[in-house]
């Protein structure tokens, strides 16, 4: 799992679909931190939320599955992966406090009916053991951005996963002047690390080889990054660099998007 917006995605899809319990949801974000502290970004959301004002709540899991059920109540409404990013801000509802807030973090859950008023979520790490959840007014949820298909996101990661490596070895060429261990083991810690997150057992399996591939891809571009010399030898050799890794990222966010947006959308599907 790559984030904690798409945990709480693909869990609470799981749950409003009948397909797990509260407590699979719950026990899955505590992957990412045993305090989850939720807080209304203002006055009239907490109110509107039933949350406290001012400050945050303790025991934040809870309530976020009373605030998504509450959410999808609306015909039509839906839960839906946010992972912007300076350049591409698709799907974020324009000039509010969540997209602000989904941009700074790369992530964020919206709910809600398209053209109606919805809630947006927002994760964001306090210390090692704290994530705090911020809840934003959402007065019109826009409508949801074509998503591509399952099958064009497997051939993307498939092909993302080759230039991934071949990035790699192109930055990896530049001498940057500091000691550093094996990549491969560096990308491989990186995808053991993700591994201790869990998925729905009903995430259909390509799905699953989508969201693999894009942590795979996501832990190359890492490395990749980290293995960029401390100070760029010159302007034009650092914009190569940033156009080398850009598409790919953008590719590895609109791959975990569109499966994560077509396992909940199945799901919601059934209920």
């Amino acid at each position: 799992m790559s984030s904690p917006s798409a945990t709480l995605t693909l869990w609470a899809g799981s749950w409003l679909a009948g397909g797990s319990a509260p407590d699979d949801v719950i026990d899955a974000l505590h992957g990412w931190a045993p305090m989850h502290l939720v807080a209304a970004s203002d006055a009239a959301t907490a109110l509107s939320t039933d949350l406290a004002w001012p400050g945050v709540q303790d025991g934040g899991a809870p309530i976020l599955l009373r605030l998504l059920r509450h959410a999808v109540e609306a015909p039509g409404a839906e839960l839906r992966l946010t992972l912007p990013a300076p350049g591409d801000i698709r799907g974020l509802p324009a000039a509010t406090g969540f997209a602000r807030a989904a941009l700074d973090a790369g992530e964020g859950v919206l709910v809600g009916t398209a053209g109606g008023p919805g809630i947006g979520l927002v994760p964001v790490v306090e210390g090692p053991d704290v994530l705090r959840w911020t809840v934003f007014p959402v007065a019109t949820v826009p409508a949801s951005v074509e998503q591509i298909g399952l099958g064009e996101a497997e051939y993307t990661m498939r092909e993302a996963i080759r230039d991934a490596a071949d990035a790699l070895l192109q930055i990896s060429s530049v001498h940057t002047g500091r000691p550093g261990t094996d990549p491969r083991r560096r990308i491989a810690e990186a995808l053991d690390d993700r591994a201790h997150h869990r998925y729905p057992e009903s995430l259909p399996t390509r799905a699953l080889r989508i969201l693999d591939s894009a942590d795979q891809v996501a832990s190359i571009l890492a490395v990749a990054e980290q293995d960029s010399p401390t100070e760029a030898p010159s302007a034009s050799s650092a914009a190569a660099r940033e156009a080398l890794l850009r598409p790919l990222w953008t590719a590895v966010r609109t791959a975990r998007v569109a499966a994560v947006t077509a396992c909940v959308g199945s799901g919601r599907s059934r209920v």
